[in-house]
């Protein structure tokens, strides 16, 4: 197997990560804001993302001889290392349900927001526990500096889309539609309730107050009838939703994802000693697999079942209808090749540099808000207090990732 022997060789490997990790988001964003239903996109998404573990395996996992300490991914696979297993597994399922939660806050939080908020809590809790299983093999006093900024990049998050989302309610309220019906359906309504009113909702639906004028000339991003136009198409419909839910959403991603990465930490480097005297551990490529596996299970089933009891208010879908749904279904493709290459590069530099070192690529909060700026129109037209919290956010989170990149160390075979 294809074994990265040098720290160089793994920041690279960290940094097109980076990329991929901060790019399937975007292209999961574009497809709901464009109508297409989550359980379709994320049918699509699971099935290449097992696909990227499985050319890793049968490329990576298969370059060169067998090893007593490094066998092949073919070899490996009947051997007794079911523990180890289970470990990877276990981190396959929590990955699914962070990447299944975060589908849905995209919709109500943003994309850049939510990015900032889950990846600094699996940074915060997944990295220190990362730090005490490699043995230390990181630089504490570089390591925890930068946990702490990541921690200071989760208020900073929360400020932003707080910040963000009254700008919008402004431009809402204010906008040439009717006033009463745009605050009543940001949750202002008279009678004191969070629900918009039915004929604010059928107005939202079908396009009223004045969206005729889009056909002719597309909204400007920012202004009241973008957001307008755009709760229109999205198949999420978030105006008058509660901001607590969609950052409730977002906090349980982030616990999802501080877990996996210590998972597949455990079931390659076995710190628990759980395998049989004798049994090498997984190598990364066969753990992945694994990892995959079980992340492609919990996918499928729980899609599946949100097809028929949708969830969010989202329309009822079925099967056949998935089938016959070819809108925007290439991009949901790339997007799982993209998240599975990415978790897989990751994985391969973390087995060298250190797990807490890799968790670096959490800095995809700067490519998922590139991406937000430039697809979605994010933070247009919004007022001085967002712009600043904004840059400082993605200030900390530049210093945060510099600082614990820097805190890499050098895996012992």
């Amino acid at each position: 197997m294809y074994v990265i022997e040098d720290k160089g060789g793994a920041i690279a490997l960290m940094i097109v990560s980076l990329l991929f990790l901060g790019t399937w988001p975007a292209v999961l964003t574009l497809l709901e804001r464009r109508g297409r239903l989550p359980q379709h996109t994320y049918l699509d998404y699971s099935f290449t993302n097992l696909m990227a573990a499985f050319l890793i395996a049968l490329t990576f996992g298969q370059i060169g001889d067998d090893k007593p300490n490094q066998p092949n991914f073919f070899a490996q696979l009947s051997q007794d290392n079911l523990p180890s297993v289970l470990f990877a597994m276990f981190g396959g399922i929590v990955l699914s349900l962070g990447n299944l939660s975060t589908q849905y806050a995209w919709a109500y939080v943003g994309l850049s927001v939510t990015e900032v908020i889950t990846c600094s809590i699996t940074v915060v809790i997944g990295t220190t526990m990362n730090y005490f299983l490699d043995g230390r093999i990181n630089k504490a006093e570089i390591l925890f500096p930068g946990v702490g900024c990541f921690l200071v990049a989760v208020f900073l998050g929360s400020a932003v889309h707080s910040s963000n989302a009254a700008d919008n309610k402004e431009k809402l309220s204010g906008s040439s539609c009717s006033k009463s019906g745009n605050a009543c359906a940001l949750g202002d309504c008279k009678d004191g309730s969070k629900e918009p009113k039915k004929d604010v909702e059928k107005e939202l639906e079908m396009g009223a107050c004045s969206l005729s004028n889009s056909k002719a000339e597309k909204s400007k991003a920012g202004t009241a009838e973008f957001l307008l136009e755009l709760e229109e198409r999205r198949s999420i419909k978030v105006v008058g939703s509660n901001v607590l839910l969609g950052l409730s959403i977002v906090f349980f991603a982030g616990i999802c994802f501080s877990l996996f990465s210590p998972a597949f930490n455990l079931a390659t480097n076995d710190q628990w000693h759980t395998l049989k005297k004798g049994v090498p551990h997984l190598v990364v490529y066969t753990a992945f697999f694994y990892f995959a596996i079980s992340s492609f299970v919990v996918a499928i089933a729980l899609n599946l079942v949100f097809l028929y009891r949708p969830i969010f208010g989202l329309p009822r879908s079925s099967f056949k209808a998935y089938v016959r749904d070819w809108n925007g279904r290439q991009w949901a493709l790339i997007g799982g090749l993209l998240c599975g290459f990415g978790n897989g590069f990751q994985f391969m530099g973390g087995q060298t540099a250190g797990y807490a070192a890799a968790d670096a690529v959490q800095a995809l909060p700067l490519v998922s808000t590139f991406w937000g700026i430039l697809l979605f129109g994010e933070y247009r037209k919004s007022s001085k207090k967002t712009y600043i919290l904004l840059v400082s956010m993605l200030i900390m989170f530049v210093v945060a990732v510099a600082v614990l990149m820097a805190s890499s160390g050098h895996r012992k075979p």
